[in-house]
């Protein structure tokens, strides 16, 4: 069985600063994580692995610096990792980013399943699995909070509105899961020093059958127009002091604002 795991690199702190002119993020001397939800569909392809063997590979599309996030991933238990890497592919939407991914996975085949995080924790936007489902042609399946193999088939539970659905899904497939579905392993000290001697194999734009109308800015539909931390609004006022005398107080407040008891 073939897992490839997408992952994406993000900023470890939420104190983030913003290019004034392209509206992106500015990475560049910030320390970056794996995102959180892509720890989790890592681990359930290592806990596929271990029970019906195979391997796992994980493949990520960014600057050079995101060898750093692969090398977590080969230390967690990877067996491969890839790593598109060129300017041409820079400023990617989702669109072009799941078309990019799409074209990476199609070297990589056979692949039985492909395993996203329900969305990055720094874009929020929840696309690119399942835009990397509707690229392959590949039936999917999104939030997964459990997650069963049987043979040339998945079992899949969905939280939904009225509960928990179950789907049946044929093989290959795409699935995006959130963190209710496990808790991902901590690199083991062997681990991290086996992950050392593995490649991380990097390809370019040219090594990929892209069109290059479809990558990177030119094949991004739609643009960041504007990004930024949303102002306060609200005020919060600590009433302070013994029961009966913070009674009043809230009272008085109360009656300020016209709030009915």
């Amino acid at each position: 069985m073939h897992i490839v795991v997408c992952i994406k690199q993000v900023p470890k702190t939420l104190d983030v600063r913003v290019d004034p002119v392209t509206h992106n993020l500015i990475r560049q001397g910030m320390e970056s994580i794996i995102n959180m939800f892509d720890e989790n569909a890592l681990e359930e392809a290592l806990l596929l692995r271990e029970k019906f063997g195979g391997k796992v590979s994980v493949i990520s599309m960014g600057p050079p610096q995101v060898r750093e996030a692969l090398r977590k991933a080969l230390a967690m238990g990877a067996d491969e990792a890839y790593l598109l890497c060129d300017r041409a592919l820079g400023g990617a939407d989702v669109l072009a980013t799941a078309y990019t991914l799409a074209q990476g996975i199609k070297k990589l085949q056979p692949v039985d399943l492909i395993l996203c995080g329900r969305h990055a924790v720094d874009a929020d936007t929840g696309q690119v699995g399942p835009e990397l489902a509707e690229r392959l042609g590949w039936p999917q399946v999104t939030l997964v909070k459990r997650l069963e193999c049987d043979g040339n088939k998945i079992t899949a539970w969905r939280e939904c509105e009225e509960g928990t659905a179950v789907w049946e899904l044929p093989l290959p497939a795409v699935v995006t899961v959130g963190k209710e579905i496990n808790k991902p392993r901590y690199p083991t000290p062997i681990g991290i020093i086996r992950s050392g001697k593995k490649p991380i194999t990097v390809w370019e734009a040219k090594d990929l059958d892209v069109d290059e109308d479809k990558i990177g800015l030119a094949g991004s539909p739609t643009r960041v127009t504007r990004l930024f931390s949303p102002e306060r609004t609200s005020h919060v006022e600590m009433l302070t002091g013994k029961a009966e005398e913070v009674a009043r107080l809230l009272v008085a407040k109360l009656e300020e604002h016209k709030i009915q008891l």
